[in-house]
């Protein structure tokens, strides 16, 4: 396919993408684009899709070319048990490639899970030597070469650099992490032929887990020869993971895409990829795109859902940045830990429709299918989130929600509080560099003591870390538990209700809360959300709750620990947030 700016050939029999040309600048050379996948089914690991078995080009010669590659499901050991439709499209005038994929599980197949879903692009080294997925991260990269020869450390993914410009340095690529919410256009460009090649998507509708699910961007292959690497993760098992699990005898379907692979030229990367986000908000107005095919995609079935939301905090928080969105009502699956919940953090079976919220509340989601949904809003600023059920979408008939009110669910006024409640720890010390490989192994060197935190005098902005790891030697042997000590005074002795909250922590892990030498409870055995091996600052957000009675607290000099226990060195914890609420007080307002 070509349209005089950019060319591309499809490999059918694989539904590869082998050649992608900008002009006559070959940008793949050696390299590909392909689906890929891991995850298990009722007949074992599952690893490839499945075989094609037709394609087609249609709209030849008109405002679109569209290649379409049809996989059926033959029961093949390792191959998804699904039927795909796996299609590309080019655009006349489009300077990128436009790529999506239709999944159907007709009930009499089997079962299946998935771990991880992606669509890879390996782009040709010789080119492209500069990554950038926002501002803070816009560098040249490390060579091929420099990653063959670096020295590895505690994930195969991580090697300390010995030559090159980064020579001294850790390269590992979860250091390019992201939340497709913030990032929604971030890719490879060449500061030699200054062309760059950008993962675009246009809408967070088929990213499993929402707008707070961070996921790769892209990164150095960790195989021989560190070649470009530029992914659309949509859906992950990093951060906390989402889930995409079907029976066997259950229907599903969903379409992933369009996204674009989008070329552009410009002296430098940082002006590509601001144009990408140009580019990336304009595709965003299309949405969902007329010119898309396929009855599963619904772009002529889809209403607008309106409202404002009106919040309410007796303590007297205000509402920062609010997201809104649809999402199907939460649900059990089976796992090998048992009996788990889905939420919308961690869901990847069902479209979700987000947006954010005006200043004064107002909120519009333009394009939603028809269906059931729960209505959710959060906001950085505010403990907790709200949520209203049994919301029926139908099919051509606009929502209008109209007010809605949310009083945020407190016990009484604020005693103290520790960060802001923004489902991330970046507010905290090292929070400013969180993507650097190593945090965790240098709490023992700034805290030596663990934290100790002072209620009044001490600020949390430098002296509550980013992430509290067990304690450990600069090799990253555990020596034991850790403990975080906080000080505070109270004007009562009276009933207090803790409440904290967690961005990040491993499977295993036991937070247990101690109040001057008592016990006061734990957070139980915390599932799966780990962060701070993957350097990063948020993933799935977890509340915990404790009761403090009034004979555990004293005027003065009151010690609360937390201490942390686990096994292995990447168990450690990530903190959104601390408040300590004045229990059963007259009024629920203000701070004390």
């Amino acid at each position: 396919m070509e349209n005089g700016r950019i060319s591309a050939r499809i490999h059918k029999a694989t539904a590869t993408l082998s050649s992608l040309k900008r002009g006559d600048l070959e940008l793949l050379r050696g390299g590909t684009g392909y689906w890929s996948l891991s995850g298990g089914s009722d007949k074992g690991r599952v690893q490839s899709f499945p075989e094609s078995v037709s394609s087609s080009m249609t709209k030849p010669g008109g405002e679109t070319g569209e290649v379409a590659i049809e996989c059926r499901y033959q029961g093949t050991p390792g191959t998804w048990p699904v039927n795909v439709s796996l299609r590309y499209a080019l655009r006349e005038g489009s300077e990128g490639l436009y790529v999506y994929g239709i999944f159907e599980h007709p009930p009499e197949l089997p079962g299946f899970s998935v771990g991880e879903a992606r669509y890879v692009i390996k782009p040709d080294g010789g080119i492209f030597d500069w990554f950038t997925v926002d501002p803070e991260r816009s560098r040249q990269m490390p060579t091929g070469e420099d990653w063959d020869k670096g020295t590895q450390l505690n994930l195969k993914e991580a090697r300390r650099l010995n030559t090159g410009i980064h020579k001294g340095k850790v390269e590992h690529k979860y250091g390019y992490s992201a939340l497709f919410s913030d990032s929604p256009a971030y890719g490879w460009s060449s500061s030699e032929k200054k062309v760059g090649l950008w993962m675009v998507n246009p809408s967070l509708e088929y990213i499993a887990g929402g707008p707070t699910k961070p996921e790769l961007t892209g990164h150095l292959d960790v195989n021989r020869g560190g070649r470009p690497v530029l992914l659309n993760m949509w859906h992950g098992s990093h951060y906390g993971g989402t889930s995409l699990s079907v029976r066997r005898d259950e229907a599903w379907s969903m379409v992933i895409g369009p996204f674009l692979l989008h070329t552009n030229e410009g002296n430098e990367a940082l002006s590509m990829w601001k144009d990408a986000m140009k580019t990336t908000a304009s595709e965003a107005k299309q949405w969902p795109y007329a010119w898309v095919d396929a009855p599963l995609y619904a772009a002529k079935d889809r209403v607008a859902v309106t409202g404002k939301i009106h919040v309410t905090d007796h303590g007297g928080s205000k509402p920062g940045t609010m997201w809104v969105g649809l999402s199907a009502p939460s649900y059990e699956i089976r796992s090998r830990r048992g009996g788990e919940k889905v939420d919308w953090q961690r869901d990847g079976k069902n479209y979700q429709y987000w947006a954010k919220a005006a200043k004064d509340g107002s909120f519009r989601l333009s394009a939603v299918r028809p269906g059931k949904y729960v209505l959710h809003a959060f906001a950085d600023g505010i403990l907790g989130e709200f949520q209203r059920a049994d919301l029926a979408v139908l099919e051509g008939q606009p929502l209008v929600l109209g007010d809605v009110q949310w009083t945020v669910e407190r016990s009484g006024p604020t005693v103290w509080e520790i960060g802001i409640p923004d489902r991330s720890a970046r507010e905290f010390r090292n929070g400013d560099r969180y993507w650097l490989w190593g945090h965790h192994l240098k709490v023992r060197e700034e805290f030596p003591n663990g934290v100790d935190f002072t209620i009044g005098k001490s600020d949390w902005k430098t002296d509550w870390n980013l992430c509290q790891p067990l304690d450990l030697d600069p090799s990253g042997k555990v020596l034991g538990d850790s403990v975080w000590k906080l000080r505070f005074d109270l004007k009562e002795e009276a009933e207090h209700r803790l409440r904290i909250a967690l961005c990040g922590h491993r499977e295993g892990n036991r937070l247990s809360i101690v109040m001057n030498g008592k016990p006061i409870g734990n957070s139980g055995r915390l599932p799966e959300n780990g962060v701070m091996h993957r350097d990063g600052h948020r993933g799935l957000l977890t509340e915990l709750d404790f009761k403090i009675p009034a004979d555990a607290l004293k005027k003065t000099g009151n010690v609360l620990e937390l201490r942390l226990s686990g096994e292995v060195w990447h168990q450690g914890v990530l903190y959104d947030y601390l408040r300590l609420e004045r229990a059963g007080h007259d009024s629920a307002t203000g701070t004390l």
